[in-house]
């Protein structure tokens, strides 16, 4: 009798011990992603100058993936009417990992729609600075000229380069700042251009005039790369959605065959290798089909 009582008491100190390092390691884990997370949202929300902390951002991101995979159980729950806890607690993962990166793929995909149209409107500001030099205007005043235009958002950035030339900053510097917060390429020539003719002397007039008419080039290199390359993107899509559209198929056609994937540790594990590959394949794709100028 001493000894089962012994040894249930090293079981549950066992169990004790055990449950408390599984939470510990956990919270270590969530407290270390979080400010992971948090800082490199940050950084993506200062990209696009969005007011909104990069806590509420991640308090979104958690209350979309609680949709999301609410709205996964009940979808399967009208597929079939055989639900299981497994079933259920997988399926509910499952819809809940899809969701919760949603609001950073928004912040990218504004970012990167921010950039396009930047890259767009560049061509014509550097028209406009050529312009205004060859009129006598100064480089500063000839970006004052362009942050008063209001076209958006390239006369955003030019004003926030104005504000720090104001405050004292160095041209130079002022210039690499803005070329490091928008991460494009074509102002990084910009940026080099007007410090080396600063520098050397060179007549900037006519090295401004050159950018714009290889960005005017480039710009439409890039749109035909984008119709040829349709296609692929395309069947990108539908080579990521066609595993889906055959799974929910066979559920209505077959659901008996279908539920031993959700009975079976061999059938969730091929569940799950399944959504990797096809994700995987979809990427590949998208690599393919993205050509860098």
């Amino acid at each position: 009798m001493k000894f089962a009582l012994l040894a249930a008491f090293c079981a549950g100190l066992a169990v004790i011990f055990a449950t408390y390092t599984i939470v510990y390691f956990v919270q270590l884990f969530s407290n270390r992603y979080k400010e992971k997370y948090i800082r490199e949202t940050a950084i993506e929300a200062d990209d696009i100058l969005l007011t909104m902390s990069p806590a509420r951002i991640l308090d979104l991101s958690l209350a979309i993936a609680a949709a999301g995979g609410f709205l996964a159980v009940i979808t399967l729950g009208i597929i079939t009417k055989e639900l299981s806890v497994s079933r259920i607690i997988l399926v509910g993962l499952l819809g809940a990992i899809a969701f919760f990166p949603l609001p950073r793929i928004y912040l990218r995909y504004l970012k990167k729609q921010r950039l396009k149209k930047f890259n767009e409107q560049l061509e014509d500001a550097l028209l406009s600075i050529s312009s205004s030099l060859k009129a006598g205007f100064s480089i500063n005043q000839a970006l004052e000229v362009i942050a008063s235009e209001n076209r958006k958002p390239i006369s955003v950035e030019f004003s926030l380069l104005i504000q720090e030339l104001r405050l004292g900053v160095s041209l130079d510097e002022a210039l690499n700042k803005m070329s490091n917060r928008l991460q494009c390429q074509d102002f990084e020539l910009v940026a080099v251009s007007i410090m080396t003719a600063r520098q050397t002397g060179g007549e900037l007039t006519a090295t401004l005039e050159r950018l714009a008419a290889v960005i005017r080039e480039r710009v439409r290199i890039t749109g035909r790369i984008r119709a040829l390359t349709a296609q692929g993107r395309m069947q990108a899509v539908i080579i990521g959605l066609m595993p889906l559209a055959l799974f929910l198929a066979m559920m209505n056609i077959a659901p008996d065959m279908m539920n031993a994937f959700f009975k079976t540790v061999p059938g969730i594990l091929c569940l799950i290798a399944v959504i990797i590959l096809d994700i995987t394949g979809f990427l590949v794709i998208r690599k393919i089909t993205t050509i860098d100028i």
